[in-house]
């Protein structure tokens, strides 16, 4: 854990409360970031991160300090985010043409200037997250931290609150699947 981090969790034990909104500043759009691939819209998973900020405020006297304070509160986040898109489950599969709207767009639309360019990236794109979504929960979640979120191994592990064996051997059976569900050779396959 950072010195500063440290600091800012002490000062806001011993009851200064600003010091506990720098931490959110600090981490507010990392765990939005995150907690939006997984709930797949803005405003849960803005939800999602103000319900993990609570948590944590009141949770944070029994924050040990043996991980960093960022896998911790990603913890939190990626609870409530799960939480939540599990209760939410069976509206949106009433209406499954909802998701295309949150599909980013992308960065920079000069990279491809060939007509068509754009169409068949959404198109891909739009394949990717249907396949996602059809990974189980535990799948998905190991994906999702560590090719998008950037999370080391140890973090994941410690999020999932599993050995770092399991998270290597999901993560392998998530790609595999992932790359079946797209219709992508197996790369051990020799195609």
């Amino acid at each position: 854990m950072t010195d500063d981090d440290r600091r800012l969790i002490a000062e806001c034990l011993a009851g200064r409360r600003d010091a506990f909104g720098e931490l959110v500043t600090r981490y507010q759009a990392r765990l939005y970031n995150a907690a939006v691939r997984v709930v797949a819209h803005p405003d849960d998973a803005a939800d999602v991160v103000q319900e993990a900020f609570l948590n944590a405020f009141q949770a944070l006297p029994s924050f040990k300090g043996d991980s960093e304070f960022f896998t911790w509160l990603y913890r939190i986040a990626f609870n409530a985010a799960v939480s939540l898109r599990r209760k939410k489950r069976p509206l949106a599969s009433l209406d499954a043409g909802s998701s295309d709207e949150f599909l980013p767009e992308p960065a920079d639309r000069s990279e491809d200037v060939r007509p068509g360019a754009a169409l068949e990236r959404t198109e891909d794109e739009r394949q990717l997250y249907a396949a996602l979504d059809r990974l189980s929960e535990e799948h998905r979640a190991v994906l999702l931290m560590k090719d998008i979120d950037g999370l080391k191994y140890e973090e994941i592990a410690a999020v999932l609150g599993v050995p770092v064996g399991t998270v290597r051997s999901r993560l392998h059976r998530a790609r595999l699947e992932l790359r079946g569900l797209l219709g992508l050779p197996d790369e051990g396959d020799g195609r």
